[in-house]
């Protein structure tokens, strides 16, 4: 199972998410779950499966049993984010240009980075009250940076959690590392 909340609409060729970035099918991923609510910009989230898998989720899912349908202003606005990711591939191009600009600037400013093609970029920062002081320094100059620790992460892998967008330009981007080394900088200095 996939849940592909940050893949949809971002990555792959045409948008797909991860199962066109990394080439997989539903033989290799039986369940994929994907929101509507991130690269869609609209309401909901989604199960795909097998017959059998949506049946049984129809019949013994009571979250589903027992909650109301998406308007249907909200499905046909879905529907039209769909054909404009499909469509219209230069915010996707955009986006993927910003998160190697991204990658490439925090690398050269020694920053841990894991593997992540996607908008989301976590910065490994280990201590959890520096990783809260990071963000408190960043979002003082005017950047807002989450600080992820545990127990969403585990023990010694706080992490910021930067979340880039097609809306953001170069520049935004050029900002935000310029903070990342001043907020560093500060931090490092106050011995948190």
């Amino acid at each position: 199972m996939v849940d592909d909340a940050h893949g949809m609409g971002c990555l792959g060729a045409t948008g797909a998410g991860c199962l066109e970035h990394f080439g997989l099918g539903e033989n290799q991923v039986p369940i994929l779950m994907g929101t509507l609510g991130k690269a869609f910009g609209s309401y909901g989230a989604f199960v795909a499966g097998s017959e059998a898998l949506i049946e049984s989720l129809i019949q013994f899912a009571r979250p589903y049993i027992y909650t109301t349908a998406i308007p249907p202003a909200v499905a046909a606005a879905t529907r039209a984010a769909l054909r404009l990711l499909q469509e219209e591939g230069e915010r996707r191009e955009h986006l993927h240009k910003l998160v190697q600009r991204f990658r490439a600037g925090a690398e050269s400013l020694g920053l841990e980075l894991w593997p992540s093609p996607s908008a989301i970029q976590p910065i490994i920062v280990g201590d959890d009250a520096r990783a809260l002081r990071l963000a408190e320094q960043l979002r003082e100059r005017g950047y807002w940076v989450s600080a992820i620790r545990p127990p969403t992460v585990p023990e010694g892998t706080a992490r910021l959690r930067v979340t880039l967008s097609a809306a953001h330009s170069e520049v935004q981007v050029d900002g935000l590392l310029d903070a990342l080394q001043e907020s560093w900088r500060v931090v490092g200095e106050a011995g948190v």
